[in-house]
This record gives structure tokens, C-alpha cells and sequence, in this order.
């Protein structure tokens, strides 16, 4: 879903799982379906952790439990902390199309399988590197309290635990920066500069 990035403040969810790898982020049976709707994605999103085999929720998932199940929105669990090496396995972009399906607008974690993080950033979904010890604060921080707030400054690409107060930078490639706060896929880009691109095409 195209929504422009700026400052984002929210509840977070906690998914303690190192190497969540897309088939745990999808299940590769969904992989199979022709469409692109966000909501049949974002059912799917981490479905084989929520659910047993009988379709009935999983209640020591973190995902389940009282603290995080509420469907994300502005302000609520729109971000997601993940374990290290975050969206290894396949490079199948249908395990970014669940996370934005889901609702989540942001994933915190140490490290990411490279695809992943650039299919997260077509998806808007923005991916934020952070440190291992910066990473294990935040987790301890939402365990004590999981209503506990971090917020992601796009502009300044400052992550900041609002219970501590600290906060830590971030890398974010300037083009896809541009792109997340104007709400700019690929295509969007070059039509808003559809002009530049005549002059020169034109030799003007």
C-alpha cells in the first residue's frame, strides 16, 4: 500500500525468531495464487505460527496473544521487531506483499537476507538495520511493557526507543528514500519526471 513515509510512532510487535526465513514469513502453497489482494497476503502472513493444522490460533504465538493481536494501524503495531537475519530463504516478494498485507509498515531488526530487504522497500515496507544490542534493548523493552512506543524518523533515518530515549541512525539508499516519503514506486518516479526526461530525450 502506497503511504507517504515520514515520521512513524507506533506499539510494536516482537518476533524473537533469528533466520525467519519467507517460508515461515509465507507458506509456499500461497505462492500459487494469481491474486495481488493485501488482505489475502496479509492472512497468510506468518499463517503456519498462528494457526495449527486445524485452522484454530496458536496461543503461545506471540501474534496471538492479547498484547499484539490487534490488527495494526496508525500508532498500533505497524512495527515489527524481528530476530537477526531477518527474510532469509527464497526471494519469492510474496513474503513482502504479506507483511504490507498485514499492515506492518516497518521492520526493525539486526540484519536482513538482501532480496528481502529490497522487496520490503518495493512493498513499502521500510527495513531498519539496526544494532545487536540496540535490537536486544528494544525486546527487553517491549517485554516490560508492550505498550511501549518506538518511533522511525524517515527524514533524519533516526530510530529511536521512546521508553529509553536512545536511539540509533540508520542506512536508507537515497532514491528509496525519496520514493517512501513521496509515495513513489518505480514507474511513479519516472512519470513525475516525465518532463526531464523529454528535455533530455529531446536535447534541450
Amino acid at each position: 500500500m502506497k503511504q507517504k513515509f515520514d515520521i512513524i510512532k507506533s506499539t510494536c510487535i516482537p518476533v524473537a525468531i533469528d533466520n525467519c526465513n519467507t517460508d515461515l514469513i509465507i507458506p509456499a502453497r500461497y505462492l500459487a495464487s494469481t491474486t495481488r489482494d493485501p488482505k489475502f497476503f496479509g492472512d497468510a502472513f506468518m499463517h503456519d505460527l498462528r494457526f495449527d493444522a486445524e485452522g484454530k490460533p496458536v496461543e503461545d504465538f506471540v501474534m496471538n496473544q492479547p498484547d499484539y493481536c490487534e490488527t495494526p494501524r496508525e500508532g498500533v503495531h505497524e512495527i515489527i521487531v524481528g530476530g537477526q537475519n531477518w527474510g532469509s530463504g527464497s526471494s519469492r516478494e510474496h513474503a513482502a506483499w504479506a507483511i504490507a498485507g498485514y499492515g506492518v509498515r516497518v521492520v526493525i531488526s539486526s540484519s536482513f537476507a538482501d532480496i528481502h530487504r529490497n522487496n520490503l522497500l518495493n512493498c513499502f515496507v521500510l527495513p531498519v538495520v539496526v544494532s545487536q544490542d540496540f535490537s536486544d534493548e528494544l525486546f527487553a523493552t517491549i517485554k516490560a511493557n508492550p505498550q511501549m512506543q518506538v518511533e522511525v524518523n524517515v527524514p533524519e533515518q533516526k530510530v529511536t526507543n521512546l521508553a529509553t530515549g536512545r536511539s540509533e541512525y540508520f542506512e536508507l539508499n537515497s532514491y528509496k528514500k525519496y520514493c517512501l516519503m513521496n509515495a513513489f514506486d518505480d514507474i511513479d518516479f519516472l512519470l513525475d519526471n516525465k518532463d526531464k526526461i523529454e528535455a533530455y530525450e529531446s536535447g534541450k
